[in-house]
């Protein structure tokens, strides 16, 4: 009997038992929602009628159609926004509030990420509709969280990477604060709100009751200062830039190559007494001043210098070839374009090619969960505007197609 390839047959995602309901704009909030989609979650992305998502607009590059023309999507805006479903609500007005209040009747979890207050004023807060469905784990993402003094403060990700001290530490020591390349708070707001969302789901289980989830990006990228925040509470010595240099571990930077650079990355004594035989420089790892990850890290000035110049002795393929043939952790320094033609990276298959509304293919990234039994199921990309908004009224409410151009005549949707 052949085995059956059909979509029936594939298994379903973990979390395709969910509803979810996402309000949410921009990355942070798109990028949870997302990662749930991406599990099998149906996610339903309610956007302001004729103008949608910020994001939509942040380009160029748009994704070209098949006619070779621009659309209205962004690659911002792809990047976060794959497998779900677009619908268009004015939650400025009366009807409009009654379909988002419907739509949470029967909904698992509704994201969303408006100034604090402002949802209130709508009749969609918390409070509001968990009087019309107590199950319904509500999730609030914010600049600074739903209490403080700067709650009411609005705020993008550059002015967080500045305020939780991330700009502080990343750069050259000689130059400015530097921000990262990618929006990394709204990226790592999105994780943690995804993970707070998913332990809400299973405390439901247990208690049957949902719970409100207060996510701040600011408390998100505080979070991650992690070892270096304890660096300083341990020595009271204000963390500085380090430009490539870690600073617990040495030799963990990059180093100049005869062509190139390379990525070194020694996190024990035993890689370091490998990389030392590697580099031809075996005396250093007899040496009590670098013995132990503690030492080296005190007596970095005199052990990077022998370091650098024996570097300078080969190539960075060279050394990778070499570094790796002994264990010790190493890389080039990619571009996008070399990541994404690098062999591991294409086996492990991270470049996606998804359907569109368009009518063309769009380039996605995958996400980097695998899950043995569930796997993660790419489907579709990111939607077009309202792409979905007569089917999902419809099938989630049950209102007819005269309602809805009812509704559409009156801009509600």
């Amino acid at each position: 009997m052949e085995p059956d390839h059909t979509d029936a047959a594939r298994p379903r995602g973990a979390l395709s038992h969910l509803k979810v309901l996402d309000l949410t704009r921009v990355l942070a909030g798109p990028w949870a929602t997302q990662t749930l989609a991406d599990m099998g979650a149906e996610v339903i992305k309610v956007e302001r009628p004729g103008e949608g998502d910020d994001t939509r607009g942040w380009g160029p590059p748009f994704l070209v159609d098949a006619d070779g023309a621009e659309t209205r999507d962004s690659s911002y805006f792809l990047s976060a926004n794959r497998g779900k479903r677009s619908i268009t609500v004015d939650l400025a007005k009366p009807e409009g509030q009654a379909l988002i209040v419907a739509l949470a009747r029967d909904s698992d979890v509704l994201v969303e990420n408006y100034k604090v207050g402002t949802l209130a004023r709508y009749g969609l807060d918390y409070d509001s509709l968990r009087a019309v469905n107590p199950r319904l784990i509500y999730c609030s993402i914010t600049g600074f969280g739903q209490d403080g003094p700067y709650a009411p403060l609005p705020g993008y990700d550059f002015v967080f990477q500045g305020m939780g001290g991330l700009m502080s530490i990343t750069g050259d020591p000689a130059g400015e604060p530097m921000k990262s390349g990618i929006a990394i708070t709204d990226l790592l707001t999105g994780v943690y709100t995804s993970t707070a969302i998913l332990a809400a789901v299973e405390h439901r289980h247990v208690s049957g009751a949902g719970q409100h989830i207060d996510m701040s990006l600011l408390d998100c990228v505080v979070t991650i200062s992690s070892y270096q925040a304890i660096n300083y509470f341990l020595s009271g010595r204000v963390p500085q830039r380090m430009g490539n240099a870690h600073s617990n571990m040495v030799p963990y930077q990059v180093f100049a190559c005869k062509q190139g650079e390379v990525i070194v990355a020694v996190g024990n004594d035993a890689q370091f007494r490998a990389f030392c035989g590697a580099i031809g420089r075996a005396e250093l790892a007899a040496d009590e001043r670098y013995a132990t990850a503690g030492a080296r890290n005190r007596h970095r000035a005199t052990l990077i210098p022998p370091i650098a110049q024996a570097m300078l002795a080969r190539t960075m393929a060279e050394w990778v070839e070499t570094l790796q043939a002994v264990n010790v952790p190493c890389g080039p320094i990619y571009d996008m374009e070399q990541v994404f033609q690098d062999p591991h990276v294409r086996h492990r298959g991270m470049q996606l090619s998804l359907p569109h509304g368009a009518g063309v293919e769009t380039p996605s990234v995958a996400n980097p969960i695998r899950l043995s039994d569930t796997p993660l199921r790419y489907e579709r990309g990111a939607p077009t505007l309202g792409e979905h908004t007569d089917a999902v009224l419809r099938e989630r409410l049950g209102l007819s197609q005269a309602r809805i151009a009812e509704l559409r005549a009156k801009g509600i949707v």
